[in-house]
């Protein structure tokens, strides 16, 4: 009985064993085509669920956690992690980690890294308007440039910019009025600019060229050696607080002030398109309100940490010195000249310069009434400081 039921028994077992590889084959291709599709939605968010975690890496064009400038990616990275509650995670590599300094924008053009942090005027050799968006040489304050980019239209002009790019930028920072930098040479007056090669980047490099000096791009990472070795006689970085960092007081004779060239530096963060209309609604939200919590946090911090810097330096020994009049003057009037040329040479920024300047006019009519002339009524009534 149980020999003629044997051939049944062992088909059975033998279309068991069939079934079983079959749907172990079915579930193994699954996986690993699952697994593919994963790798490939991770590089770009794009169809990632709302419970997958996606990770951002941010390039930047500053040396790895440099105080003030450097500290802004790193809030930027901190507020996105928290508030998104690790499904959106920012790891920040320094200049040269990834990409080199001035590589940043290319390599979040072309989805190399999901985002960056930068100067716009960095990029003016591929984008000439983008130096609105740094810094106009005697041009807004940190305080009135907020004012122009999320309620005056600079927001929207500077993301019409990008566009072609298939960058995002917002608002990355602010430095506050800089220094007009660190020098190897007495200026006594205006024909002191003549020769006088200076690290000094964007439309005021253009504007110390015409003044008659020579203007020099290098990288932040850089400035300190080329002072030293005499490839440059001058450098404008950015103030106290990251100057100290940086050791310029230890390679340069006089210190002068103020920042003609950046009255209110605006730093960036950028955003590979793709990668942003990749997310939910609420880690769009997130990235928005992390990188406007990171812009106000970098001019906190440099209020906060300039005077205690510029004392340090003092106490070392830096010689601080005031601008000439007629420096200022010369330097002013190659200034106007240097815009004119620009909007007359790029419509685009021709539409930028006609709202710059209308929200400009505005806020300087008040301001000249309101911050301008209570500094003046405070500096009447009040003792000279100790950097005076």
């Amino acid at each position: 009985m149980a020999q003629r039921f044997l051939p049944i028994v062992v088909l059975g077992l033998v279309a068991g064993l069939v079934l079983v590889i079959a749907l172990w084959s079915i579930d193994h291709y699954r996986l690993t085509r699952g697994s593919t599709a994963y790798s490939a939605q991770q590089a770009t968010g794009e169809g990632l669920p709302e419970t997958t975690a996606i990770e951002w890496k941010l390039v930047t064009t500053w040396p790895k956690n440099l105080p003030g400038l450097g500290s802004a990616p790193e809030n930027f990275a901190r507020y996105v992690n928290a508030m998104s509650n690790g499904r959106l995670s920012v790891k920040v590599f320094g200049a040269g980690e990834i990409v080199p300094a001035f590589g940043v924008f290319d390599a979040v053009s072309q989805g190399v890294a999901q985002a960056g942090h930068g100067a716009a005027y960095y990029w003016k050799g591929k984008i000439p308007a983008a130096v609105f968006f740094t810094a106009i040489p005697f041009g807004m304050t940190a305080q009135e440039m907020n004012g122009w980019l999320h309620y005056g239209g600079g927001l929207e002009l500077w993301r019409e910019l990008y566009q072609p790019f298939n960058v995002i930028p917002f608002a990355g920072g602010s430095t506050g009025v800089q220094m007009a930098g660190w020098f190897n040479r007495e200026l006594r007056s205006a024909d002191d600019l003549k020769g006088l090669k200076m690290r000094i980047p964007g439309l005021a490099g253009e504007v110390f060229d015409a003044a008659g000096g020579t203007a020099v791009r290098i990288a932040g990472g850089e400035v300190y050696t080329s002072m030293q070795t005499g490839v440059i006689d001058a450098v404008e970085w950015v103030g106290p607080y990251n100057d100290r960092t940086l050791g310029l007081n230890e390679v340069a004779d006089y210190y002068y002030y103020p920042g003609w060239h950046e009255p209110g530096a605006m730093l960036e963060f950028i955003i590979n398109d793709r990668a942003y209309n990749a997310l939910p609604d609420d880690l769009k939200a997130v990235v928005s309100a992390a990188a406007r919590a990171a812009n106000a946090a970098m001019l906190d911090e440099f209020t906060a940490r300039n005077n205690e810097s510029l004392r340090d330096l003092l106490d070392q020994g830096t010689d601080l010195r005031r601008l000439p009049d007629d420096v200022f003057a010369r330097l002013h009037q190659r200034a106007q000249e240097v815009m004119a040329a620009l909007v007359a040479s790029d419509p685009m920024a021709a539409k930028i310069q006609r709202s710059y300047q209308g929200f400009y006019d505005d806020v300087r009519a008040y301001h000249a009434i309101s911050e301008q002339a209570y500094l003046d009524a405070r500096a009447r009534v009040l003792p000279p400081t100790g950097n005076n």
